[in-house]
């Protein structure tokens, strides 16, 4: 069912991303690969093409979400060698963590930039790739601090809050275009994302989301899964 689609990935390099990207690879999806480290980028390119028994349809899509125009190239770019666009993953993510009134306007403005202007700029670049196919899907990866603020994560948790409210609105603007949203939320993710270690066995792996993005693909187009929560189900007792 997705073998030949067409999917940007952004934030592929690494994590949730690279999980993503690699697993949709294997599904026979052509998929393109959006991040801000080239060289890192060429590297998963070749990982992923080395891996795929025909070679593999890869495309190392060099490029920072903050900026308009490096989304509105990565589209161009794919639709040129690929033909279309099919699926948008909105993964790409950045945390910085402490007290509010230690934030720089500089620390404010990067993570949400890329939290939440990000989404929007990739979203907007590929709405008309999408509906020159006939319709798509967009997923965006938020988190489960876009519903349950803490100490500490005052920029973190207003780019995830405000994520929410965007795929929402965004989900209602695309719906009668044949255009699905969607968004996942995980909780704790066993990923080095913002210095966290790897290694817990109780977190939520990479897979786990992986699998969440193949069922919202897969799933029948009369509906809209808006929504999907994802938690440990065995978190450390508090």
């Amino acid at each position: 069912m997705l073998k030949g689609k067409v999917a940007l990935v952004t934030g592929a390099s690494r994590g949730i991303g690279f999980s993503i990207a690699r697993a949709l690879a294997w599904e026979g999806v052509r998929v393109g690969l959006f991040a801000r480290n080239q060289e890192q980028l060429a590297q998963v390119e070749q990982e992923l093409k080395s891996a795929q028994p025909n070679g593999g349809e890869v495309l190392s899509l060099p490029g920072d979400v903050t900026r308009p125009q490096d989304a509105e190239r990565a589209v161009a770019q794919l639709e040129a060698a690929f033909g279309g666009l099919d699926y948008l993953i909105n993964n790409a993510g950045v945390g910085i963590f402490k007290p509010v009134q230690d934030f720089s306007p500089e620390e404010w403005q990067r993570v949400l930039e890329t939290n939440l202007s990000g989404p929007f700029y990739m979203t907007r670049a590929a709405i008309p790739a999408l509906l020159r196919r006939g319709g798509g899907y967009i997923i965006n990866i938020g988190s489960l601090a876009g519903k349950n603020a803490f100490a500490g994560g005052a920029a973190y948790n207003a780019s995830k809050f405000g994520l929410i409210g965007f795929s929402e609105a965004v989900m209602q603007d695309l719906r009668y275009y044949g255009i699905r949203v969607s968004t996942i939320l995980p909780g704790s993710v066993d990923t080095a994302f913002a210095g966290n270690s790897t290694g817990a066995e109780w977190k939520i792996q990479p897979e786990d989301i992986v699998e969440a993005v193949r069922y919202l693909l897969t799933s029948n187009p009369r509906t809209i899964p808006s929504q999907i929560e994802l938690r440990p189900s065995r978190p450390p007792k508090k």
